[in-house]
């Protein structure tokens, strides 16, 4: 940094001067698609205790859950409605088939784990997506985890009846 930098401006072209060049064969931008060689998009989605990995390709829209239908796996239709809400923030409704397999938790935790995979999934397929998908909250992962037990307690929170006596 020789030249004497006078502005703000003048900085970011010294800056974008020095910076060293990218090697042969790297995507110069850094928002790139992650597919593997057969064309899919993994990501991984957690709920609660439950661990969802997700893989997304094109297709007829369906979708698997631990090699079983989504409707056999999840039965209630508020479970179904949760895995299809960023396909349909998207705009992709019917144009992926998704392939899960999700563990632990429950049925409500998988569901959320699946929903969050399939966000992931669908931004590493396609970056453009995420404009979509972030204002609804489906990249964001939702802590919130059952509070521990402490001891000497019954439950987390719960006391023993105090007695004076």
């Amino acid at each position: 940094m020789a030249d004497d930098v006078k502005s703000f401006g003048d900085l970011k072209t010294t800056l974008i001067k020095a910076k060293a060049p990218t090697p042969a064969g790297q995507p110069t931008d850094p928002v790139a698609n992650k597919r593997d060689s057969k064309g899919r998009a993994y990501a991984t989605g957690k709920r609660k205790n439950a661990i969802a990995r997700v893989w997304i390709k094109p297709g007829m829209g369906r979708i698997t859950v631990n090699d079983r239908d989504e409707k056999v796996y999840f039965a209630r239709p508020v479970l179904r409605m949760i895995l299809r809400q960023p396909l349909i923030a998207a705009n992709r409704d019917g144009q992926f088939d998704v392939i899960v397999t999700v563990k632990g938790g429950g049925l409500s935790g998988q569901a959320g784990a699946v929903r969050h995979g399939i966000s992931r999934a669908l931004v590493n397929y396609e970056p453009t997506l995420r404009t979509a998908l972030k204002p609804g909250g489906f990249l964001t992962r939702d802590a919130r985890v059952v509070e521990r037990k402490k001891y000497g307690h019954p439950k987390a929170r719960r006391s023993f009846q105090f007695s004076k006596r």
